[in-house]
């Protein structure tokens, strides 16, 4: 058996580590800095600031956020507003009901707390709608309602079809006049920032564009109790308009960067460009550029062996083409935990750093 050789760490290139010292710690900028040379979610947490800054330091890179959970229910909106306002952000892929949940507080309205062992058959009764710790009012999603239909009533897509981007420019527009507090759609709106929905009916806001077709043909229907006539109203909505929106605006920009905040279909469909456009060139014999993403910063607790692409790595998604590997200059880092613990630890950071690099 060959004796072991005994390494010192730094003969081999390592880098070592430092016990965090919060005496010396005066901003949130110092602890990412700090963290970055501890371990576990302290050093992804770290590592995830200085991507995160190389990413917005960079003129020339297009930055997506990605989202999907509860994170309007759970009071981050008004720090994704921040985002866009800043220029951190050139597109959001997002779930239907994330929007939804924000648009109740674009109008006013408020969210409560609650227990998670509260009696939900009690709190159905009472028209309140649990999300684990926290109440979602059925009167705040009545309202929403009345917004949606107002701005359906009012305003004329290109050529007469919708898409999810187009409704958010909408209802952002409409926001903005409304004036009733800061909100996603409306930051989004004036910043010329596009939102795409690609489950859009897998929301209250889906759902209360298909009821908007409804009440539309409810007075041409003999019997409005019949349900085989009353969901046959199919309002002018094309999906495609966003995948190929969104593709337009990923080919013409120079490098590629993505936030992703949990992940499910917005993750997806945000990261599918890429194959998009290699099977479009490979199967048409076209010669297009094959866009790639070089930096990636993951806030997510799914772990990768369930097998699911919440919890997939952006290694893995090398494979599909989705990503520069770390040789081609890909940078990337992936937080194993609750982005409501976390991701306004990063945010702040960020923010801080920006405000300082700016006054210098």
């Amino acid at each position: 058996m060959t004796p072991r050789r005994l390494h010192d760490g730094r003969d081999d290139g390592l880098r070592p580590l430092e016990s965090l010292d919060l005496n010396r710690v005066r901003s949130f900028t110092d602890l990412m800095i700090a963290m970055q040379k501890t371990s576990f979610a302290g050093r992804q947490i770290g590592n995830a600031y200085e991507i995160f800054m190389e990413m917005a330091r960079d003129s020339n890179c297009f930055k997506v956020l990605t989202l999907s959970g509860a994170m309007t229910i759970a009071k981050q909106g008004l720090m994704i507003c921040e985002m866009i306002d800043r220029g951190l952000v050139q597109a959001i892929v997002a779930t239907g009901a994330l929007m939804a949940h924000g648009l109740t507080e674009s109008i006013g309205l408020t969210h409560y707390a609650t227990s998670p062992d509260a009696d939900d058959t009690e709190l159905f009764q009472k028209g309140y709608n649990r999300v684990y710790d926290t109440l979602e009012m059925e009167a705040n999603l009545n309202d929403v309602e009345v917004v949606v239909r107002d701005v359906l009533d009012h305003a004329e897509p290109e050529s007469g079809v919708w898409s999810s981007a187009r409704f958010c420019r909408a209802v952002g527009q409409r926001l903005e006049a409304l004036n009733q507090g800061p909100g996603i759609l409306r930051s989004a709106w004036n910043k010329q920032v596009p939102v795409f929905i690609p489950a859009f009916t897998d929301s209250e806001m889906g759902l209360d564009f298909s009821l908007w077709a409804v009440r539309k043909v409810l007075a041409d229907i003999r019997d409005p109790l019949d349900t085989d006539q009353l969901y046959r109203a199919i309002p002018s909505f094309n999906p495609f308009l966003d995948l190929q929106e969104y593709a337009r605006l990923i080919g013409t920009a120079g490098k590629l960067g993505i936030l992703t905040i949990g992940g499910g279909v917005p993750r997806n469909w945000a990261q599918q460009v890429a194959p998009y456009y290699d099977i479009t060139a490979h199967r048409l014999d076209l010669n297009l550029r094959a866009p790639r993403f070089q930096y990636g910063i993951r806030i997510c607790p799914e772990p990768v062996h369930w097998g699911g692409l919440s919890g997939c790595t952006y290694k893995e998604g090398v494979s599909w083409g989705k990503f520069l590997s770390p040789e081609e200059g890909g940078r990337f880092a992936e937080v194993f935990a609750d982005a409501t613990a976390v991701w306004p630890l990063l945010m702040k950071a960020v923010f801080e750093t920006l405000d300082h690099e700016a006054q210098e």
